[in-house]
């Protein structure tokens, strides 16, 4: 296991990300709006920001009486961080049995098989 930070986020926190890596930053109520299928209230999604950044997920600055979140983590460190975890706990590290499952049980187009075997390709050449 890499000594990386580990991002563990539940489906609302990926959502919130989301919309905060899209806007770059946003007040609650624009938050809450791009979320407007959820039916969320405002405070719900309040709260959810304060326990974010209490984890260093997020963080403010006031503009007047608002505050104004934006992401602290990149797409990229969550992302690395949750298929980590996958890979660590479902498959105990194995990315062959990783990719081997992922291969066996989704569709996967000829592009995208093409696209694998290149950076397979590129990999080997790299290392």
């Amino acid at each position: 296991m890499s000594s990386q930070r580990q991002y563990r986020l539940g489906d609302l926190q990926l959502k919130i990300m989301k919309v905060l890596w899209k806007s770059g930053a946003a007040s609650v109520a624009a938050v809450r709006r791009h979320l407007a299928p959820e039916r969320l209230a405002y405070t719900t999604v309040a709260t959810m920001l304060r326990k974010m950044e209490d984890r260093q997920l997020v963080r403010h600055r006031a503009e007047g009486r608002k505050f104004i979140y934006e992401a602290a983590v990149t797409a990229a460190e969550v992302s690395r961080s949750a298929a980590d975890d996958l890979v660590d706990r479902l498959f105990e590290g194995s990315l062959a049995d990783t990719v081997t499952h992922l291969l066996q049980t989704r569709e996967v187009s000829p592009r995208e098989l093409a696209e694998l075997e290149r950076l397979i390709q590129k990999h080997r050449k790299d290392s």
